[in-house]
């Protein structure tokens, strides 16, 4: 289950912000501008996935790396073609004699994503970035990384270069049923990540669950109940969320497909609509989409909502119109991403 928002206003530089509800993870999809972002927050990113690196969709990796540097964490972060070489220009800007003398090492680890094999290295601080450990896999699939509870996925899309545009899903949605547990004579708490860690690992019926809380006294009770009854009685399993994140691709039939392909059935689809559909030509030139295109994505994908977001600038002061052009394409309405820009919750 996600918390997903965009970053700036529709009309800044594009960004995702989603934080995982009950995991300690949270995805920045896009690096453009970040400083409207809280450090602690950008302290909490674990993965970053970048589009392209325009200016406006990559801008923000100096920021994160002021704020990260002397920390311990370790971000992962996936591009297109050329994103290493990218990496390491912005990294190759600075001086680092003085970093072996941190006491936390901040570390990078980079995936350059190609259609037929994958380039991942690493880059800690301690050692001046300098890249290290590289790895080169092929890729039978575009499900670019895979945990127990989720996934996730990507697509080329043209914008005169290749642009990745990425899918997030969670296997499936593990509901508690609290009144049972009660009636069970259970307590709610932390124990049930682990509970739900077991299920997603379809351990036996047998396997013992540790039910665990703390008594008045502040002392730890435990029971143990076998994870079949548990699930039997007190889990109920629903289909996963999706989300999906698309942004800088021109209206073309390959486009098209792939885009309706990676969003499909989603719960929540952030996708850009720069242009009104009466200056389609000038948004084909600039390989963007118009609003009603992106509404229309939205339909053929069977979407549940819909954020459009990066609007041209020629557009200020009318975002309204935007707005309502892809409202109006994808007939069962459209977010107001103004409002959205906020937070909007995808749980």
């Amino acid at each position: 289950m996600f918390t997903a928002f965009l970053i700036n206003d529709p009309s800044g530089d594009p960004g995702v912000y989603l934080e995982f509800k009950y995991r300690r993870e949270v995805f920045l999809f896009d690096l453009g501008e970040l400083q409207r972002l809280p450090p602690k927050q950008i302290r909490k990113i674990t993965h970053i996935f970048v589009s392209h690196t325009h200016m406006d969709h990559f801008i923000g990796f100096d920021h994160l790396l002021r704020i990260c540097l002397g920390r311990n964490q370790h971000i992962s972060l996936f591009g297109p073609p050329g994103f290493l070489a990218n990496v390491e220009s912005k990294l190759g800007a600075y001086t680092w004699n003085l970093v072996q003398n941190y006491t936390n090492d901040f570390e990078l680890a980079v995936t350059e994503i190609h259609s037929t094999h994958h380039i991942k290295r690493h880059y800690r601080c301690r050692s001046a970035f300098h890249p290290e450990d590289e790895e080169v896999s092929a890729v039978p699939t575009t499900r670019l990384m895979e945990e127990e509870a989720f996934f996730v996925r990507y697509a080329f899309l043209d914008h005169s270069i290749p642009c990745l545009a990425f899918s997030i899903e969670e296997k499936s949605r593990l509901n508690i049923k609290k009144n049972v547990l009660s009636a069970m004579g259970l307590p709610t708490g932390a124990w049930l990540t682990g509970l739900k860690e077991q299920i997603m690992k379809n351990e036996s019926a047998e396997s013992p669950v540790r039910v665990w809380w703390k008594n008045e006294e502040g002392t730890v009770e435990e029971k143990f109940v076998p994870l079949g009854v548990l699930q039997e009685k007190a889990v109920k399993i629903t289909a996963g969320q999706k989300v999906c994140y698309v942004t800088d691709a021109v209206w073309s039939d390959g486009n098209v497909e792939k885009i309706v392909q990676l969003a499909g059935g989603a719960e929540l689809l952030f996708i850009e609509a720069p242009f009104l559909q009466e200056d389609a030509a000038n948004a084909a030139g600039k390989h963007h989409l118009t609003a009603h295109q992106a509404g229309t994505l939205a339909s053929m994908a069977g979407v549940k909502r819909l954020i459009i977001f990066h609007f041209s600038p020629k557009y200020k002061g009318q975002s309204d119109a935007l707005q309502k052009e892809a409202r109006n394409a994808f007939h069962s309405g459209v977010s107001c991403a103004d409002e959205q820009a906020g937070k909007d919750n995808a749980g």
